[in-house]
């Protein structure tokens, strides 16, 4: 496809992505999803839970304990309203895809078991229900203290569906399970991030840069607790795309690994 087809006027939507992580033999292991090859954005492709913020996000009245909002709006480099809106649509979106949920019934403790809320989890994946009214009617409390800022990435121009995606970091709740009952996941798995990237070399799942990135400077640590100590920088990172040997590419930060191990559907255009 040459570059002047492309769309250049789509507009660009919120969202927030959770990286959730949990202690394993060989090391940390992070939670995938491998999407369900008919979606529209990203179909086929193995990601961590998240999607779009909602619009209801912003104005979703809950009650919070950690880092105030303006902490997340410094962190993140956006007014108050949209950091509110990305917590929570972040703690909203991991609930709906993998049915963790990182709120408890007081500031300092969290929900040990969320099948009691399997019906409020499809109303709110089918937006019958909004977050705000889920946490009231239950009592809970959202535990934005147990995510930490990762990564913002930007779909670059050109793309139909194209995001302003925030990526955070969180451990797994003692006792909760991660699953894949929602209509996105094809299949769900725990990998250590050198376990996911051997996969991925091996052609046998689909990385986008984003993806690829996070798994790859996750692979660093040796525990979890490392990787919530840590502070990254948050640069915006909005790739490129480009055309080389009349094969349509996306050009990123530190991509050269990225093209050398495998054919990626950035190639196959």
């Amino acid at each position: 496809m040459d570059l002047s087809q492309l769309p250049t006027d789509v507009p660009v939507k919120d969202a927030s992505t959770v990286i959730l992580l949990r202690d394993g033999a060989s090391g940390p292991e992070v939670f995938l999803l491998r999407r369900v090859v008919s979606m529209e954005f990203a179909g086929g492709m193995t990601v961590f839970p998240g999607g779009g913020v909602d619009p209801q996000d912003a104005s979703a009245d809950v009650a919070w304990a950690g880092p105030p909002v303006s902490w997340w709006a410094e962190r993140f480099g956006v007014d108050e309203s949209r950091a509110k809106a990305l917590v929570c649509a972040a703690v909203r979106e991991t609930f709906e895809e993998c049915g963790v949920l990182l709120a408890g019934p007081t500031a300092d403790t969290v929900v040990a078991d969320t099948s009691g809320y399997a019906q409020a989890r499809k109303q709110l994946e089918s937006r019958e229900l909004s977050f705000s009214e889920f946490i009231a009617n239950e009592g809970l409390v959202l535990r934005a203290d147990l995510l930490r800022p990762w990564a913002n990435w930007i779909t670059p121009v050109g793309e139909s569906r194209r995001y302003d995606t925030r990526f955070f970091v969180a451990a797994a709740p003692e006792g909760q399970t991660a699953d894949g009952e929602t209509s996105e996941a094809a299949s769900v798995a725990w990998q250590t991030p050198e376990e996911a990237l051997t996969d991925w070399r091996a052609g046998k799942t689909i990385l986008l840069p984003p993806t690829w990135t996070q798994l790859t400077s996750l692979a660093q640590f040796g525990s979890v607790a490392e990787a919530l100590a840590a502070e990254p920088e948050i640069p915006v990172i909005l790739p490129t795309l480009y055309q080389e040997d009349g094969q349509l590419r996306v050009r990123f930060p530190g991509q050269d690994p990225y093209y050398e191990a495998v054919i990626h559907p950035w190639s196959k255009r």
